[in-house]
């Protein structure tokens, strides 16, 4: 299900974000960080695997990279900047006040279609791309995974899990660049409201009640 490029992403921002989140106040600590991020990425990206087999298509993970730095076609990096790495350590010494509250963002997935599955099923030229309806849904359900454990870990007494679940979760719901928040928004503008709306009162209930 997740090749090895995948898992190397996925370890190496686990370790980034659990760092960020909790800069290692104790060994405890880090690594129940460590775990619960570990559990929140997967949970994610397995939501979004499963969307995506049902739409007839696979998914793969990857680091968040940016590759221009203006509006202008030509502004350029010479090499693709590593923002899924970088960022949630920029943003803890702006957030540093919040716990656990730093950039969480960090993967992004790109999408191929299984054409000789797809054509069994919708004819051979009917489904051969994904439309961005399709990339929104699976983005979405990832987010949805998100929300759902968050509200597992509270009724379980997890404050800690759920409260990162809805923190990853706001994140991705960024209308940015690749981020999972730009797919559903192009998506569907519907569907992405809704679930700001959902990730707006998860973010209030972990203000005020976690």
């Amino acid at each position: 299900m997740l090749n090895l490029k995948e898992i190397t992403a996925i370890l190496v921002i686990t370790l980034i974000l659990a760092f960020s989140a909790t800069l290692i106040e104790n060994q405890t600590i880090f690594l129940y960080a460590l775990l619960s991020i570990f559990l929140i990425i997967l949970i994610n990206i397995t939501a979004k695997k499963v969307t995506s087999y049902y739409l007839d298509s696979e998914i793969e993970v990857k680091l968040w990279e940016i590759n221009r730095w203006g509006f202008a076609a030509h502004r350029r990096f010479k090499r693709p900047f590593p923002s899924g790495a970088f960022f949630p350590i920029i943003s803890k010494i702006l957030f540093f006040p919040i716990s656990n509250f730093v950039w969480m963002a960090s993967l992004i997935f790109d999408v191929k279609t299984k054409i000789h599955r797809a054509a069994k099923r919708h004819g051979l030229y009917t489904f051969s791309e994904m439309t961005e309806y399709h990339l929104g849904l699976i983005a979405a359900a990832g987010i949805m995974a998100n929300l759902i454990f968050s509200f597992v870990g509270y009724l379980i007494n997890f404050p800690d899990f759920a409260r990162l679940n809805i923190y990853y979760a706001f994140f991705n719901m960024l209308p940015l660049s690749d981020l999972d928040g730009n797919k559903i928004f192009f998506g569907s503008i519907v569907l992405w409201s809704f679930l700001a709306t959902l990730v707006l009162i998860g973010i209030l209930f972990t203000i005020f009640i976690i």
